[in-house]
């Protein structure tokens, strides 16, 4: 971070800015100054939390945002740290004069402190020689603490209130520079270190309380203003843990996973403990399927573990927040209260220890790398799904060990009422893959067996990755032995080759005969990877009947034309973005595009997508595609169809026809073949 000195060379109107390393407390300054500067002199811009007195030096998103822990605030303007008003003037022209400690302690908002020093004679010593560092509660800060602990301070003044404000002492300067995030110094009591944190947003914590009032200049020393009274440490975060009865489930479950060394060792932690109650809200089947696995327990008591010390005075927005499980958390708060992934389970914050700080929570987190499948999934927006998975019968397979992938549409995916059949029932079972797998690992062509006994192969395109017709939309949820992929369709599984799925389907009977016609039966029912843009009947009948009859009865243009309705490889919609192109069996690519969440071909638009076979994919379009005129601007594939009215048509169109007899032939094979099928 940098703080920067502007000089203005007057002649040549110049302004040269020199920027130096500094503390991101006085960065942040640094920009309260800017921002109070039309104020007058020394005028720093605060934040003051509406309804409260808590006020923070600005930095530049919370002067855009106006909040702080979501609450809305109000600009303040104040002098800034050493400076002070003069009745009649602009600003804060005056440098505050330069006294003992004890007397800077009258004039900068902590007499209560300036008042028990009297009383436990300290006096003398803050106004005597030598250099100190003093962190003197705020007078908010006595007021705020308990009765029976203030009383007790207070009753026996020569002890323990000395005892206490020693605590707060630092036998040298220290300035907010030297205050390094993670350092400690000796205090005056008993030689007891006090623990400074510094962190990146500007905020400067002792022992977690905040610094309210910075660098408060003395002739012997240096006054930091805190917001509490701060109290001696002496016992790390484990022996903490260890003498809290509301804790006993979670020292239970810390020595069984094998941590307690770790939390008796040096370091910075932040612990967010859950209580006995937090246990207790567990369901009691999940609860003792985790504390009964070792590497379930571990990332279950990991994932409440930071890997650096927070305390609740530090947070000032939500932000992730990595624990040592390797997923985030995201820590903010909400007003007063603290929150973990946005919910207000803090219960008791800043429990301070040699090596980290404690935060009580009520309810237990559980991360993804201890739940099995039917918890991944009942944590999803995929209730529909768990629903019909649940009802297929799958429990036992989805909440046991074994080793899975689950592919679960989105709720959106399923449409009107969906209920449980025989076939729903197959269906939901081909959503389970027989191994556990990553997305980050999968490949073009992969082949994927399901539970149901069939085989899915992969599609890896520039913009999705897809599994048959479905393409995964979000990231994906590992489990403790099974893996959640969500995917945006419901899955359709191949059928049959792609003559087997025109022929099964009547809206193409018209198509099925003219590709007989054309003699390519055999290139649709062979294995391979195609992309056909498969002409329904409309599409047919769309056409001027001497064009159909032409058409149909010149077998070299009925092949032309529905090659070039075959595109090599499979493309799925999932896998289209602008300006996609498709080479065809026949003529010039294919230009698609996506808008409205249609896909078009050639501006002619896909009504029906996604018939998966197994040599590739039928995409069905209720008009013939024709070659996009030359002129036309390639790069807006995707719109309404243009007219049929090619150069190859309109000679088709000039030319007279006497009879009817080919489209007659292919009505009357339709009418067969259906009327076939219906006995």
């Amino acid at each position: 971070m940098k703080v920067c000195v502007v000089v203005l060379g007057l002649v040549l109107g110049l302004v040269l800015t020199m920027c130096v390393a500094r503390s991101p407390y006085q960065s942040v300054l640094q920009h309260s100054r800017i921002r109070g500067r039309q104020q007058g002199p020394n005028v720093c811009a605060m934040q003051q939390i509406k309804g409260t007195e808590k006020k923070y030096f600005t930095n530049c998103k919370q002067w855009y945002h106006r909040k702080v822990c979501g609450k809305p605030t109000v600009i303040t303007y104040e002098c800034c740290p050493g400076y002070e008003r003069i009745p009649g003037e602009k600003g804060c022209p005056a440098a505050l004069p330069l006294v003992n400690i004890y007397n800077t302690l009258g004039v900068v908002g902590a007499s209560t402190t300036q008042m028990y020093s009297d009383r436990a004679e300290l006096k003398d010593d803050l106004q005597g020689p030598g250099s100190f560092t003093f962190f003197a509660p705020s007078n908010a800060a006595w007021a705020a603490l308990p009765t029976e602990i203030l009383d007790a301070l207070v009753s026996n003044v020569n002890i323990e209130l000395l005892n206490a404000l020693h605590y707060h002492m630092v036998n040298h300067r220290l300035t907010s520079e030297e205050l390094k995030h993670g350092s400690s110094f000796t205090s005056m009591y008993q030689d007891f270190d006090v623990h400074v944190h510094h962190y990146s947003n500007g905020i400067v914590t002792v022992n977690c309380a905040r610094l309210i009032k910075p660098d408060q200049h003395a002739t012997n020393g240096i006054v930091h203003v805190v917001d509490r009274v701060i109290t001696a440490i002496s016992n790390n975060v484990n022996t903490f843990i260890d003498v809290d009865e509301d804790l006993e489930t979670l020292r239970t479950a810390i020595a069984a996973a094998g941590l307690t060394t770790m939390l008796e060792s040096e370091g910075q932690f932040t612990i967010f403990a859950p209580t006995n109650e937090a246990f207790e809200k567990m369901p009691q089947q999940t609860l003792n399927r985790i504390l009964g696995d070792p590497v379930a327990l571990r990332d279950l008591l990991n994932y409440h573990i930071l890997k650096q010390m927070r305390c609740a005075e530090s947070i000032v927005s939500g932000t992730p927040m990595e624990t040592l499980q390797g997923t985030v958390l995201e820590v903010g708060c909400d007003g007063d209260h603290m929150t973990l992934n946005g919910k207000a389970i803090v219960t008791k914050t800043d429990q301070l220890g040699t090596n980290g700080v404690v935060h009580y929570i009520n309810e237990l987190l559980v991360p993804d790398s201890a739940k099995t499948l039917l918890e991944l999934a009942e944590g999803s927006s995929v209730s529909t799904a768990t629903r019909l998975f649940v009802q297929a019968g799958l429990s036992p397979q989805l909440g046991g060990s074994e080793a899975l992938t689950l592919l679960v549409p989105l709720n959106e995916a399923f449409k009107g009422d969906v209920s449980m059949s025989p076939d729903m029932k197959k269906l939901m079972t081909n959503h389970v893959l027989k191994e556990r797998l990553s997305s980050k690992s999968l490949y073009d062509g992969q082949k994927l067996d399901t539970l149901g006994g069939i085989s899915l192969r992969v599609f890896v395109y520039r913009n999705n990755l897809c599994i048959e017709n479905v393409c995964i939309a979000a990231h994906d949820k590992t489990g403790r032995f099974a893996t959640m992929f969500t995917v945006d369709k419901v899955l359709a599984p191949p059928t049959g080759t792609i003559m087997d799925v025109l022929k099964a389907d009547d809206r193409f009977s018209l198509l099925v005969g003219a590709i007989q016609t054309a003699g390519m039966t055999e290139l649709l029912h062979q294995q391979g990877a195609l992309t056909f843009f498969a002409p329904t009947n409309d599409a047919f009948n769309a056409l001027p009947r001497p064009e159909l009859n032409q058409l149909l009865r010149d077998q070299q243009q009925l092949w032309a034309v529905l090659r070039s309705h075959v595109g090599e490889g499979v493309l799925v919609s999932g896998g289209v973005s602008s300006h996609t192109r498709v080479q065809p069996l026949q003529g010039d690519k294919l230009e698609l595009g996506v808008r409205n969440y249609t896909v078009y071909v050639n501006k002619i638009p896909v009504t029906d997508a996604d018939l998966m076979a197994t040599n590739g994919v039928v995409h069905a379009v209720d008009n013939i595609v024709k070659p996009l005129p030359p002129k036309v601007d390639r790069e807006q594939a995707d719109g309404p169809a243009p007219p049929i009215g090619s150069a190859a048509s309109s000679k088709v169109e000039s030319r007279s026809f006497r009879d009817d007899d080919l489209f007659s032939k292919v009505i009357r094979s339709h009418t067969s073949r259906t009327m076939s099928r219906g006995q």
